[in-house]
C-alpha cells in the first residue's frame, strides 16, 4: 500500500469512526432511532453495493423489490418496537399487571414484511416470466439477505432493554482493535510464522495474524469494560438536559468476574468478526471484485468497512440476549 493510500485510508477511517461515535452519543443521550437510521443507511448503500455487483445478472424489478424490502425490514422492526418500548409501555401506571403490559410484537411484524420480500421475489418468477430465472432469483434473494439479515441483528442490539449501549460498543469497537492488532502480528511474525489462514481467499491473511486478533479483541473488549464501568456507570442521569448528568465514581465497583466475562466476549466477537472479513472477501472473489464499491476511499465500499461488524453482531446479540433471559 502507498504512502499516498494509507494517508487517505487512515483520514476516511477517522472520518468513519467520528461518524459512529457522534450516532453513539446521540443513542445515549437523545434517542436510540439516530442509532438505527445509521444501521438503515448501511442497509440501503450496502444492498446497493450487492446489487450493482450482481449487475445484469438481476432484473430491474429485482433490484427494486430488494431494497425496497431490506428498507421496510429494518424500518418495521426499529419502529415498532420502538413505539412498544419508548412510547405504550412506559405510559402504562407503574405496577400494571402482565396484561396491560402485553407482548411485543416486533418481531411478528418484521417476519411478515420480510416473508412477503419473499414471496414477491418469488413472484417475479410469475409477472416477469420472461426477464426473471431461478438463477436470478437466488443473486436476488442473496443481495435480500445480505446484509439485511445481520442488520436486522445491530437494530436487536440497539434495541436490547439492558446493556444495548454495551452492545454496540462491542460490535463497532472490537473489530476495529482486532484488525490493529492482526497488522501487528502479520506484520511481526508473518515471515518467521508464514501459515496463511484461508490461503486462497485471503491470501494475506495470517494465522499469526489472527492470534493477534483475538488478543486485540480481549483487550479491546477490557477497554470497553473501563469505559463502561468506569465512566458509563458513575453517570447518573436525571430528568431534563444534558446539563442534569451528575457523576458518582465512588458507587462504582470494580468487578473482576465481570471483567474476564467482557474479556471472553471480546475473543469470541474478534473470532467472529475476521471470519465476517472473509465472508466477505470470499464473495468479492466469486465476483472478481477487488472492493464492494468506492465511496469510503482507501477502504471501498460500506460492506468493505462493516464486514466483521456484521458477523460480530451474531454473537454479541445471543451472547446478551441469554444473558438477560437468564439473570434479569
Amino acid at each position: 500500500m502507498s504512502h499516498k493510500n494509507l494517508k487517505l485510508r487512515i483520514i476516511t477511517g477517522t472520518i468513519y469512526f467520528a461518524c459512529l461515535v457522534a450516532f453513539f452519543v446521540l443513542k445515549i443521550f437523545v434517542n436510540k432511532l439516530f442509532f438505527d437510521g445509521l444501521i438503515l443507511l448501511f442497509g440501503i448503500v450496502g444492498t446497493y453495493e450487492m446489487l450493482r455487483a450482481f449487475g445484469d445478472k438481476l432484473h430491474i424489478s429485482q433490484k427494486i423489490v430488494v431494497l425496497t424490502f431490506s428498507i421496510l425490514v429494518l424500518t418495521t422492526y426499529a419502529v415498532s418496537d420502538y413505539i412498544y418500548t419508548d412510547v405504550y409501555r412506559l405510559r402504562l401506571p407503574e405496577g400494571s399487571p402482565l396484561e396491560a403490559v402485553g407482548r411485543n410484537y416486533a418481531p411478528h411484524f418484521m417476519l411478515v414484511v420480510f416473508v412477503a420480500g419473499f414471496a414477491i421475489l418469488f413472484g417475479l418468477l410469475v409477472f416477469a416470466h420472461q426477464h426473471v430465472t431461478l438463477e436470478s432469483t437466488g443473486y436476488a434473494l442473496m443481495s435480500y439477505l445480505y446484509p439485511t439479515v445481520f442488520l436486522i441483528v445491530l437494530v436487536v442490539c440497539n434495541h436490547l432493554e439492558k446493556y444495548s449501549d454495551v452492545a454496540i460498543a462491542f460490535v463497532f469497537g472490537i473489530s476495529p482493535c482486532a484488525d490493529m492488532f492482526a497488522y501487528a502480528f502479520g506484520k511481526s511474525f508473518g515471515k518467521k510464522l508464514p501459515a496463511k489462514m484461508a490461503p486462497n481467499i485471503s491470501p494475506n491473511k495470517t494465522v499469526i495474524g489472527g492470534f493477534g486478533g483475538l488478543i486485540g479483541g480481549a483487550i479491546g473488549a477490557i477497554l470497553v469494560f473501563f469505559v463502561y464501568y468506569g465512566f458509563c456507570k458513575a453517570i447518573v442521569l436525571q430528568p431534563g438536559s444534558f446539563a442534569d448528568v451528575t457523576f458518582h465514581f465512588s458507587e462504582v465497583v470494580f468487578e473482576w468476574d465481570e471483567m474476564i466475562f467482557f474479556a471472553g466476549i471480546g475473543i469470541l466477537t474478534s473470532a467472529f468478526s475476521q471470519f465476517g472479513d472473509l465472508v466477505e472477501s470470499a464473495i468479492k472473489r466469486k465476483l472478481e471484485l477487488k472492493d464492494m464499491g468506492n465511496i469510503l476511499p482507501g477502504h471501498g465500499g460500506v460492506l468493505d468497512r462493516i464486514d466483521s461488524s456484521l458477523y460480530a453482531g451474531l454473537i454479541i446479540a445471543l451472547v446478551f440476549v441469554v444473558r438477560l433471559m437468564l439473570f434479569q
